[in-house]
């Protein structure tokens, strides 16, 4: 049987190959349309996460002070804590309004400011002054002016400095020092592995999985260093970990 020249075979062969071109035309024409719909809701739980793991700071704060104020309110060190507790829930209230801050980064619509690089290092080294559980923190850096996300940049160093106090020694110390451009977040814990150097950026990863946290913390701060162009290093060894980053492209 022949149908408009076509034997019956080629015909249903015909239409076989019609149909497999029309399912991948639908494939390729689809992802454009479909793939923002997917990256949107991958990207609105990466920022979920973020937002609960920086919640985190100020809620061990809380909870630590909340501890210590059962026993009493009769002494000063009492009243200081709850001036401590108001301040740790202002941080809370801060993080809400992250959220406009992360839209506005998503559309690359962040306003760069001047700041001191100083004032900022120090508002992370006072989040963690009640939860650093006798760590020493030395701050010995110039009065530094830089030119960046003022915000992003603050996220680096709580993240960095959370994790000098995260992965050090009881009693240990962490020095944040200054020389020829390079920013350095020492801390006197155990080196990390050689193996680990290579995955710790990664997101969701936990060299220690016995640690409370995502796995977020450094990976937001390579985010942040390689979209401003912030060279990282890390040294690690039996005498602690210092972190590097070259801030020469972003010194004012």
């Amino acid at each position: 049987m022949h149908i408009f020249g076509f034997t019956q075979d080629n015909f249903m062969l015909m239409t076989v190959f019609l149909i497999v071109v029309a399912v991948v035309l639908n494939i390729i024409l689809s992802k454009p349309l479909l793939e923002p719909l997917f990256k949107g809701e991958a990207n609105l739980e990466k920022k979920v996460k973020e937002t609960l793991h920086e919640l985190n700071i100020p809620a061990s704060t809380i909870q630590i002070n909340a501890q210590m104020l059962e026993k009493s309110l009769s002494d000063e060190k009492s009243l200081k804590r709850v001036h401590r507790i108001k301040e740790a829930t202002n941080e809370l209230l801060k993080l809400y309004n992250q959220m406009e801050y992360e839209i506005k980064k998503e559309i690359d619509k962040i306003d760069y400011d001047n700041f001191n690089a100083q004032e900022v290092l120090q508002n992370s080294i006072n989040k963690f002054e009640d939860i650093k559980n006798g760590i020493t923190i030395e701050l010995d850096i110039p009065s530094l002016v830089l030119h960046t996300d003022k915000n992003g940049f603050q996220k680096v160093c709580d993240n960095l400095l959370s994790n000098a106090i995260k992965y050090n020694h009881p009693k240990g110390s962490v020095k944040i020092n200054f020389h020829k451009n390079f920013l350095s977040i020492y801390n006197s814990g155990k080196a990390i592995e050689t193996q680990n150097i290579f995955h710790i950026f990664e997101q969701y990863y936990q060299e220690d999985s016995n640690k409370k946290g995502f796995g977020l913390g450094l990976h937001m701060v390579k985010e942040f260093c390689d979209k401003h162009g912030i060279e990282i290093k890390i040294d690690s060894n039996s005498n602690g970990t210092t972190f590097f980053l070259n801030l020469t492209n972003i010194l004012k």
